[in-house]
């Protein structure tokens, strides 16, 4: 069974680097045809997709944040993580990561970031 665990500090300060990181469990991050996303929702607004990881590495971000966000994975540890840089208050959000092998997807429980001074 896949499951995944979103972890990370709960509070950041504006102009820092969010980081967090997913450990996966029940599946080997560099299984074929896998690929592996982060998300967000801000209060009272949708889902937000961030960026994906594939399983051989290639990344793939959001237009409107690839200047600031970095998505990598470290295969001894089967984590994947997130690093957002340069946050304000509209980073607030709940994060989640997913795992897709098509047409199946698991997703974490989600863990809430505020940026906040």
């Amino acid at each position: 069974q896949v499951q995944l665990q979103e972890s990370g500090p709960g509070l950041v300060a504006p102009s820092q680097t969010l980081s967090l990181t997913c450990t996966v469990s029940g599946v080997s991050i560099t299984t074929r045809w896998h690929a592996w996303s982060w998300l967000r929702q801000p209060p009272e607004k949708g889902l937000e997709w961030m960026g994906v990881i594939g399983d051989d590495g290639r990344t793939w971000y959001s237009p409107s944040l690839k200047s600031r966000t970095s998505i990598s994975y470290d295969t001894s540890k089967n984590q994947f993580s997130l690093q957002l840089s340069s946050v304000t208050p509209e980073d607030t959000a709940v994060y989640y990561c997913r795992a897709i092998r098509w047409p199946l997807q698991h997703w974490g429980q989600g863990t809430q970031v505020t940026v906040s001074s």
